[in-house]
């Protein structure tokens, strides 16, 4: 009997530790799509919805190309080319020049996270009414800033939400209207003559 049990116990715990596998690897798969699809293309918009305690809740509009953003808000523009960020402030007329971290990129461009899973975090998928859901916790407590998320991708593997805990404070940005579009490599660029009056303050 007690031979019986360890069997049964053994291959519940096999069963167990299959379906997480197969469960991480869908995730891993689908998020492979949706980022795909957004890197093969020329570029591609959007609008989106962020909020969160230090945010409060803003809308706008969103431009990327591979790793190239360019996010527009009431309150301020931010362009990135893929090293440098010029984050324009509206009320101040003042431009701010900085080179920031991947987790300061995630807050400005939820397409972003497309990039972050393949490295640090273990991730699971559940399926949702309109596609599916991947949930992902940070490897280590003390390596990453951004400890968990939640990724809602639909049937055609488009972005559709992105949640994250960062310092204890979760973060919900919403996506829609996604549309290919081509733009130059100058959209993601700040044009200094298109802002003459603004006082620019280089952070590098």
């Amino acid at each position: 009997m007690r031979k019986l049990i360890l069997i049964i116990v053994s291959i519940l715990f096999t069963s167990l530790l299959t379906n997480a596998a197969s469960s991480t690897t869908q995730a891993r798969k689908t998020l492979d799509k949706a980022a795909n699809k957004v890197a093969l293309s020329k570029g591609a918009s959007a609008q989106f919805t962020i909020s969160g305690n230090s945010f409060g809740k803003q809308s706008g509009t969103i431009a990327v190309k591979g790793n190239k953003f360019n996010a527009r808000t009431d309150k301020a523009i931010v362009w990135y080319d893929g090293k440098t960020q010029w984050l324009y402030n509206k009320k101040n007329d003042e431009v701010n020049i900085s080179t920031p971290s991947a987790t300061q990129q995630q807050t400005m461009n939820p397409y972003h996270v497309l990039s972050l899973y393949k490295k640090g975090y273990n991730m699971t998928l559940s399926n949702t009414a309109n596609g599916y859901q991947v949930h992902l916790t940070a490897q280590s407590k003390n390596g990453r800033n951004i400890k968990e998320m939640y990724i809602l991708i639909d049937k055609q593997y488009n972005l559709k939400q992105v949640k994250m805990k960062q310092k204890e404070q979760w973060i919900t940005i919403t996506v829609s209207a996604l549309k290919q579009q081509q733009f130059s490599d100058n959209s993601f660029r700040f044009n200094a003559k298109d802002y003459p009056k603004a006082e620019i303050i280089d952070l590098r």
